[in-house]
């Protein structure tokens, strides 16, 4: 089942089932609103699932103004320097434990949406990620069972301020600048991916060229490592995201380094997930 979050006709959040290019409205159909307040009743996706299947009115996809998946998760989990080569491109020995920062909702857009570029800097960079999202709570969640925790997967293109980034040893500065990544453009359940979105391959593509190009089960840890490893320090909640780090091939990494400028138009794709589209634009 995909799903989406989009603005109704009254601009309020609404929770869509994609079918194709059509939009089955669950919210009109006595669901909740959100993805979040879906994943918080324990038989949400079932629910969805049987109203998305249900015979009645659907909406065309094409004209819809979309949201980002979740509207205002607990916890937004990023990792670092979570693939082997993305590590040795930044300087970096590969990481004996995950490295785990925080991404704030006022930091991304919606597929579609432009990204901005920060007045204060030029070092504006792109990184393909896969988001992985909780549907059922825990901690001290154990590895062997962590994937039955993950309700599903998403896009992410986590647009880093370098500059910023590396003004002092905590990376949280850079990371969430406003509006400076992109996050969709759609919820894909798990049952739909290999177990834990393992073999896929992931992409950026900045102007139509590739610049980043691996494969998931490239991930230093994967995501029933993650999940285990942030409950750990705090109970998990439904609703809450991990964005499970990217790939070589960042524009920091080449020679001359590329940075995202107005007019650029970037694109995340994991197969099997989805195309997350994003222009860019200069802060107002």
């Amino acid at each position: 089942m995909r799903l989406i979050a989009f603005k109704n006709q009254a601009g309020a959040p609404t929770l869509g089932a994609r079918i194709g290019n059509d939009v089955v409205d669950l919210t009109a159909r006595g669901l909740p609103a959100t993805l979040d307040g879906l994943l918080r009743d324990p038989g949400g996706l079932d629910a969805a699932r049987a109203a998305a299947d249900a015979p009645g009115e659907r909406l065309a996809l094409a004209g819809l103004a979309l949201l980002p998946p979740l509207q205002q998760p607990a916890k937004a989990f990023a990792i670092g320097l979570n693939y082997v080569d993305h590590a040795a491109e930044s300087n970096f020995a590969p990481p004996a434990h995950p490295v785990l920062f925080q991404r704030f909702p006022s930091s991304w857009v919606a597929h579609g949406q432009a990204i901005e570029r920060p007045r204060v800097s030029v070092q504006f960079d792109y990184e393909a990620e896969l988001v992985a999202v909780i549907g059922k709570g825990g901690r001290y969640i154990p590895k062997e069972r962590a994937l039955e925790h993950v309700a599903g997967y998403s896009l992410f293109n986590e647009g880093s301020i370098r500059d910023y980034q590396f003004r002092s040893n905590q990376w949280l500065w850079g990371k969430n600048f406003d509006r400076s990544g992109g996050f969709g453009p759609e919820f894909v359940t798990a049952d739909e991916l290999p177990p834990g979105a393992a073999g896929l391959r992931i992409q950026c593509r900045l102007n139509g060229q590739v610049m980043q190009d691996a494969n998931t089960r490239d991930m230093i840890f994967d995501v029933a490592t993650l999940v285990a490893a942030c409950s750990e320090g705090m109970a998990l909640q439904p609703g809450d995201m991990i964005i499970t780090g990217t790939p070589s091939g960042v524009g920091l990494a080449r020679k001359p380094p590329v940075w995202l400028k107005p007019g650029d138009v970037c694109e995340i794709e994991v197969e099997g997930v989805g195309v997350l589209r994003n222009p860019v634009v200069d802060e107002a």
